[in-house]
């Protein structure tokens, strides 16, 4: 599904994005903007949280720097939702590899810092 990243790009099903973007049952949701930038919370994933799903990944930038909030660990936990948070590079193939698999996953990632 995701065919590659580099630093502020993303290649999903042959089409190229240049801003966040959040997958959601195989829907590409493209211009994905958090309130606190680089801070995810419960708000900024209700779309995801919908849907349900058994992982989020969360791809954290190329250095790492977009972190989720305790409050959105603690639901995840609440509800039975794993989440997997690493950088883009590595968080893109791990979403790959799940997805492949047949896992109910979701992801939002960050494609800058």
């Amino acid at each position: 599904m995701i065919e590659q990243y580099s630093f502020g790009n993303i290649v999903i099903n042959g089409v190229s994005y240049r801003n966040d973007v959040k997958i959601i049952q195989e829907k590409v949701v493209p211009e994905w903007w958090r309130k606190r930038g680089h801070f995810v919370d419960v708000d900024d994933i209700q779309d995801i949280l919908k849907s349900k799903p058994d992982i989020l990944v969360l791809g954290k930038g190329s250095p790492g720097q977009m972190k989720s909030t305790e409050a959105l660990r603690k639901f995840l936990k609440n509800n039975g939702i794993e989440l997997i948070e690493e950088k883009t590079s590595n968080a893109f193939k791990t979403f790959n590899r799940l997805f492949n698999k047949g896992k109910n996953v979701s992801a939002g990632f960050h494609l800058s810092c």
